[in-house]
């Protein structure tokens, strides 16, 4: 059994969600059905969210990203004393 939490969020269990193919970022639907409320799963696949990751590891380059005004080595520096 699931609990609703404040923000009216449910978790879905494990054992369900696996057989339904119901993954993170997947959209569900809630439908009412009388008294009860239907859970529909999708109906398409999910994307892969690792799916970046695999790209890369294949070889495929992707476009540099535009100057954001700070770099990555900047951030290793936050909050300490200079």
């Amino acid at each position: 059994m699931s609990r609703v939490t404040s923000k009216r969020q449910v978790t879905i269990p494990k054992a369900v969600a696996d057989r339904y193919a119901i993954a993170p970022g997947a959209e569900i639907v809630f439908e009412p059905a009388g008294d009860v409320i239907r859970v529909v799963p999708p109906r398409r696949p999910v994307p892969d969210p690792l799916a970046r990751q695999r790209q890369r590891e294949t070889g495929r380059v992707f476009p540099e990203v535009q100057d954001r005004g700070w770099s990555r080595e900047d951030l290793y520096d936050r909050g300490r004393p200079r």
